[in-house]
């Protein structure tokens, strides 16, 4: 089997596996739009990814704060899985998105959900 041969940095592929991990396991317990939902933000954070490979350092950042925001769902119980952290996922993908100037990533499936204030920083942001 030929692999795609890329060049990216060192990091890049470990947030890529974290992100088609977590997507993996979703899957088991997600279905209709929770799952479509989970799937279109793994989309964008692995163009994400690969995209600012070779950014700054603070966008690299960014983009590890909204990795980590996806893969770690704090509000999980056992097997259960929160649709809520997936939406609090998605803003602040989109927030990330939308500072690094990749609205054409936006991962928004219904548009009347609350739109995170981008004069804030990431970090304030996911404390709201």
């Amino acid at each position: 089997m030929a692999g795609e041969q890329r060049n990216v940095a060192p990091g890049t592929d470990v947030l890529i596996r974290k992100v088609d991990s977590h997507l993996a396991t979703l899957r088991g317990g997600l279905h209709g739009p929770e799952l479509e939902l989970a799937e279109r933000l793994a989309r964008c954070l692995r163009e994400l990814v690969i995209a600012t490979a070779q950014a700054s350092a603070a966008d690299r950042g960014q983009v590890r704060v909204a990795v980590h925001y996806f893969v770690l769902r704090r509000e999980s119980r056992g097997r259960l899985l929160s649709v809520r952290s997936l939406t609090a996922a998605e803003r602040v993908v989109d927030k990330v998105l939308r500072q690094l100037g990749r609205r054409d990533l936006l991962a928004e499936l219904h548009r009347d959900r609350p739109v995170l204030d981008d004069a804030l920083p990431i970090g304030d942001a996911l404390l709201r």
